[in-house]
């Protein structure tokens, strides 16, 4: 059997970019409701903790769908699982854009989470499987910077869209960007050559790996990291639009959604870490991703423009980095079936930004930005009092499965 896919080869570039695609299609469509929150607040007369239901049942349900997918994952073929859900995804974004009223637009962008649950997990244990591990880091990070491309792109076209056209429009606009980049997912990502789907395995099979990786010290902090950072992260950038649309900043919606492009740090950020990741201590560099994302959240709490878009890219690159790390570490731990391995850490890391992204608004509307602060440092010091105790158990420079998890 082939030793994994290795960077410098034809198959290794496809399976980067197809896994590119599929990054930017998930992101993309899962975060594009993000900036219209405050045009659905008036659009629907509803209030700010209501209008973040758009992006907080999408994730929600997502989690909850990559746990079905992730348990099944080993019955599938993984091409066909992620093809399926990439264009199934894209299919209910186009009718979101037409639904009437906002009950009907909650609905759909429910279902939105539940199709994309057939990528995250399943991209992970794709690469974990078939990318040499010499080169896992590196093809991680890329797909971690399709997933920061998609989430740029999603935010940014939506807000300009939106803007000059309507929030329908813009919505639909990502709808037929997501089935563009399903359909060069297709063309390009190699089959399976290291996974054989086996239909045979039973609920007993899927609990004995569920339980295994439950009992795994290291996975379970991982597990928690993606919880609290994705939480933080969504935090922000859910109520940044609320705070810059209102005095004194006063700015329009295309404004607001411009100063998403800070994204593309995040594309930078896990190619990079993911890189570095390969070759020094992974819990230094994760470390390392969390101080810059509590740096960058303090920094919001100024109050002129420029600091609050740098606090917000300094967030975005500390993001992005320790999470292609952390989601990168969770295929080398796992002992076997990477794909639920890698569904639990995701269902964790969607729950963060559901559980924390709703918290947030009633926090925003209560205590404002500072609150908002707070919470997400609060979150943040606890991941690094995380990643103290992972240090334990993680060899830091060969980044091996360390002889017990504690």
């Amino acid at each position: 059997m082939s030793s994994g896919l290795m960077a410098g080869t034809s198959a290794y570039r496809r399976a980067n970019w197809a896994l590119f695609c599929a990054g930017f299609s998930t992101f993309s469509l899962m975060y594009c409701a993000q900036p219209l929150l405050p045009m659905f607040a008036g659009y629907f007369k509803v209030s700010p903790a209501q209008s973040s239901l758009a992006v907080s049942l999408t994730t929600g349900l997502l989690a909850l769908s990559i746990i079905v997918v992730g348990v099944n994952a080993q019955r599938l073929p993984r091409k066909l699982l992620m093809a399926a859900s990439l264009f199934a995804s894209a299919l209910l974004t186009l009718l979101a854009a037409m639904m009437p009223d906002w009950i009907h637009l909650l609905v759909l962008r429910a279902l939105v989470g539940v199709a994309l649950g057939g990528v995250p997990a399943v991209a992970m244990a794709y690469l974990a499987e078939e990318v040499h591990p010499n080169s896992l880091g590196l093809a991680m990070g890329l797909y971690i910077a399709g997933s920061a491309f998609g989430g740029m792109a999603g935010r940014v076209m939506t807000g300009l869209l939106a803007d000059f056209f309507s929030w329908r429009a813009a919505m639909a606009c990502i709808g037929v960007s997501g089935l563009i980049a399903a359909a060069l997912f297709v063309m390009l990502l190699p089959k399976s050559v290291r996974f054989t789907p086996n239909r045979a395995a039973g609920w007993r099979d899927v609990r004995s790996d569920l339980t295994r990786h439950l009992r795994h010290g290291a996975l379970m902090g991982l597990f928690a990291l993606g919880f609290l950072l994705m939480g933080g992260f969504v935090t922000v950038y859910n109520y940044a639009g609320f705070r810059l649309l209102a005095p004194p900043f006063n700015m329009n919606q295309s404004l607001v959604g411009a100063i998403f492009t800070v994204y593309l740090v995040g594309i930078v950020a896990s190619a990079w870490f993911g890189r570095l990741a390969d070759r020094y201590s992974r819990i230094r560099m994760l470390t390392l991703g969390i101080v810059l994302m509590l740096a960058g959240v303090l920094l919001t709490l100024a109050q002129t423009v420029f600091w609050i878009v740098l606090g917000i890219a300094l967030l975005t690159f500390g993001f992005f980095a320790a999470h292609s790390i952390a989601s990168g570490t969770v295929g080398k731990l796992a002992r076997g079936a990477k794909a639920q391995a890698a569904s639990l850490y995701l269902l964790s890391y969607y729950l963060g930004s559901s559980v924390l992204g709703s918290v947030g608004g009633n926090i925003w509307s209560h205590g404002g930005w500072p609150g908002v602060v707070a919470m997400v440092c609060t979150g943040l010091a606890l991941a690094l009092l995380i990643c103290y105790r992972l240090a334990r158990v993680i060899e830091p420079a060969s980044a091996e499965i360390a002889p017990a998890a504690r």
